[in-house]
């Protein structure tokens, strides 16, 4: 691994730690998803002029009006689709910058992930074949649909609220599958975790969140 990946020094060892120490403190068990989050390296994810902040847990902004997700709920989120164990296929909404996209890609063969936003894909997929991340596909696409091609899928991530999970995504989920979701409106969002059995679907209320809505379309 290189300097660039190490972040700089010593300095970004320690940020690692502290920030490993408090996803701990904020109910993160998983020795695997706190692996995750200490070895990806967050800085390379963000603007350089933002890299100095990487590992606070902290939302930070990418443009586009979009942000890159606060730590503590990329883990919060791996954690809850993790907890059934290792998966083959995972559908992420909403992409961004690629960071949650680099976690899920510990965790299962193959992430494909949706970015509504066309600059922000273009130079996702740039950051992704810089950093070897070869087991994830990134599409331009409205989140809303899916991505039917390569359905069912173990494990879908939606990274913007919605007011209730899209019906294509619902479809494209396998049996003993989850989705993990903020569900909601801009005053009251929940991070829910949805199972699909063979007759029907459970929804399970995790925590409060605040995400940016899933916005149907292409930008």
């Amino acid at each position: 691994m290189t300097a660039d990946h190490r972040g700089i020094g010593l300095t970004s060892q320690r940020a690692r730690e502290r920030l490993i120490r408090e996803l701990r403190e904020m109910g993160i068990g998983s020795r695997e998803v706190l692996h995750a989050m200490r070895t990806v390296p967050r800085h390379l994810f963000v603007d350089e002029a933002l890299a100095g902040r990487a590992y606070e847990n902290k939302a930070l902004p990418i443009g586009y009006g979009q942000t890159i997700s606060q730590p503590y709920i990329v883990a919060r989120m791996t954690e809850a689709l993790f907890v059934s164990g290792a998966m083959d296929k995972i559908l992420e909404i909403g992409a961004g910058t690629g960071y949650q996209s680099a976690v899920l890609a510990q965790f299962a063969r193959s992430v494909h992930s949706i970015e509504r936003i066309g600059a922000l894909a273009a130079r996702l997929r740039e950051r992704l074949a810089a950093l070897h991340y070869r087991t994830v596909r990134v599409k331009h696409g409205d989140g809303r649909i899916g991505w039917q091609d390569h359905a069912p899928y173990d494990a879908i991530l939606i990274a913007a609220v919605v007011d209730s999970v899209p019906p294509a995504l619902l479809e494209q989920l396998a049996i003993g599958g989850r989705i993990v979701a903020p569900v909601g409106e801009s005053g009251s969002q929940w991070l829910v975790l949805v199972t699909r059995y063979p007759e029907h679907f459970e929804e399970k209320p995790l925590e409060e969140v605040r995400f940016v809505p899933l916005i149907t379309g292409l930008g």
